[in-house]
């Protein structure tokens, strides 16, 4: 049996499912392209191949077990992508909640089914269908649960507004003694630089209390002050229009002290190091062109 325990996003990892980039499929076509970072790519002639996102993939798997971190995989579907297991679900708690994806996605959860059968199935829960959230917008802080959403009247409309009001309310029923503060994101279907597709595209916590705040990800300037007066300014590290697009704040905490970040990522690793972390450095940039990086790939079971 799995003991679920997922409190916050940088406590001692223990047990994670971590996404997979085998037999992931030809490249999509413009029609197919869920996110305008992968339409970029594909329309460039630039989208990453198989090969070097397995290497990426095999890099991430390498600095977990060093950590002794218990790594399961989805099985695999051909022709498919499985990289971003964050989406499909996503641990509060003890509670593994299994979220209402993008229907074409579903097999994705079913590829962990030999995972979620060594959980408790009263601790199981599947939110009805008029409730959407993904596991990127869903980030815990303790007493806090914070949640990326989309308030615009066009959110039908925008297949990067993955999780809705209902979603929301969900979550603070469930959680009814947690705080819950909702975050409305900024979206657009045609430029990457200005579309948080998650929460952790515009800010993620990483130590005690620390994060990092890309502060136009945000819709209104109260939600990005609220980060700021919960953590102090001297605290957050502030990435630009540029680093938002290559995705510095989805870096992935193994424990309070070490995060896995990529190679790249100069200015944020110089910043972690200067504050005591140790930085797992790995290549992740072709995994980058789909508009998803570390945190995406992961999908916490057991932390603390």
């Amino acid at each position: 049996m799995l003991e679920l325990k997922v409190n916050n996003e940088t406590s001692k990892l223990q047990a994670v499912v971590l996404g997979s980039a085998n037999n992931n499929g030809p490249t999509p076509s413009v029609e197919e392209a869920y996110d305008p970072k992968s339409l970029e790519h594909i329309l460039a002639g630039t989208y990453p191949v198989e090969q070097d996102m397995i290497e990426e993939m095999d890099a991430f798997y390498t600095v977990l077990k060093k950590y002794n971190v218990t790594v399961f995989r989805p099985e695999l579907i051909e022709n498919y992508n499985q990289i971003f297991s964050r989406d499909i679900g996503f641990v509060i708690d003890d509670v593994f909640v299994k979220a209402n994806i993008l229907p074409e996605r579903e097999r994705e959860l079913d590829a962990i089914q030999y995972v979620i059968d060594k959980m408790d199935p009263k601790k199981v829960v599947r939110p009805p269908e008029e409730v959407h959230i993904e596991g990127g917008d869903v980030m815990l802080w303790n007493d806090y649960i914070f949640i990326g959403t989309y308030k615009g009247s066009d959110y039908k409309d925008y297949m990067t507004a993955r999780t809705n009001k209902e979603g929301v309310q969900f979550i603070k029923e469930l959680f009814p003694n947690k705080i819950v503060k909702e975050f409305d994101l900024v979206k657009s279907k045609l430029e990457a630089r200005d579309n948080a597709l998650h929460l952790d595209c515009c800010f993620q916590p990483v130590g005690k209390d620390k994060g990092i705040i890309y502060k136009s990800g945000f819709r209104e300037e109260a939600d990005y002050l609220y980060l700021v007066n919960l953590f102090g300014k001297e605290n957050l590290f502030h990435i630009t229009r540029d680093e938002m697009y290559t995705m510095n704040s989805n870096v992935f905490s193994i424990d309070s002290n070490v995060v896995v970040s990529e190679r790249n990522f100069t200015r944020l690793n110089n910043w972690l190091r200067s504050n005591d972390f140790i930085v797992e450095e790995i290549p992740y940039a072709e995994i980058s062109k789909q508009e998803g990086l570390l945190r995406c790939s992961t999908l916490p079971l057991i932390r603390g």
